[in-house]
């Protein structure tokens, strides 16, 4: 009985250990196996464009002027030096009504061409008249015919001495003052903050350019320099000169 004994407690203890061993082993291979957590998913970061040199911020400015929204302003419309053949005399400014571009003839067949927002319908102008002079973030004084269309333009009225300069003042920050026949069109070419609006004819006659290229305009135009607006055939156009 004892060796009995002694043989059936022998296999005990050996199955003892066998399931033992077996229990660590499987232990073991859970205790490494790590949880899978649920993982949200990511969402897809679209890269901003680059924005141009040409088209950086302003700081210097008296009103520092921030950079382009880029991707308001499509590649199109970016400032670029082209060939332009044309029988103007260089120095003469073309603004294609219909294609929305203005043009600054220059010597060899050349112009520095500029994205633009023009007159709506019922406001576009067009003809041959002069830049009669400039102003750095000039005033603006909206025409009484405006102000008896939106009256709440009042305080800016000529009588009231016009709006201050500024961001907000809509010449923007240079203006150029178009003259035909030694009077006052009331026309302007200036600047504006709105990069989507350029391409686009959204104003009351006056052509507008992105901050940056009205300053550079600016500084490229001689008081006197002659502009020349094609109109647009399909809207009704005022003729000028």
């Amino acid at each position: 009985m004892s060796g009995s004994g002694t043989r059936h407690t022998s296999v005990v203890t050996r199955r003892a250990v066998l399931i033992g061993i077996g229990a660590v082993t499987l232990a073991g291979c859970v205790s490494t196996r790590r949880p899978v957590s649920a993982v949200a998913p990511v969402a897809e970061v679209k890269p901003q464009p680059a924005v141009p040199l040409m088209y950086a911020a302003m700081p210097d400015e008296k009103f520092p002027i921030p950079a382009v929204k880029i991707a308001q302003l499509p590649p199109k419309f970016w400032r670029t030096e082209i060939d332009y053949p044309t029988h103007e005399e260089p120095g003469t400014l073309i603004v294609d009504t219909p294609a929305k571009y203005l043009y600054h003839v220059k010597p060899s067949g050349r112009a520095t061409r500029y994205g633009i927002g023009v007159g709506r319908e019922g406001f576009a102008w067009a003809g041959r008249a002069i830049v009669a002079y400039k102003r750095k973030w000039p005033r603006w004084t909206p025409p009484d015919s405006m102000v008896a269309r939106q009256p709440e333009l009042e305080p800016y009225s000529i009588a009231n001495g016009g709006m201050d300069p500024g961001l907000n003042n809509p010449l923007g920050a240079r203006a150029l003052y178009i003259h035909e026949g030694g009077r006052d069109t009331l026309y302007r070419l200036h600047g504006t903050p709105e990069a989507f609006s350029i391409g686009k004819a959204v104003s009351s006659g006056c052509i507008r350019l992105i901050s940056q290229d009205v300053i550079h305009l600016y500084n490229e135009v001689r008081d006197g320099s002659p502009i020349v607006v094609i109109p647009d055939p399909t809207m009704s156009n005022i003729a000028i000169g």
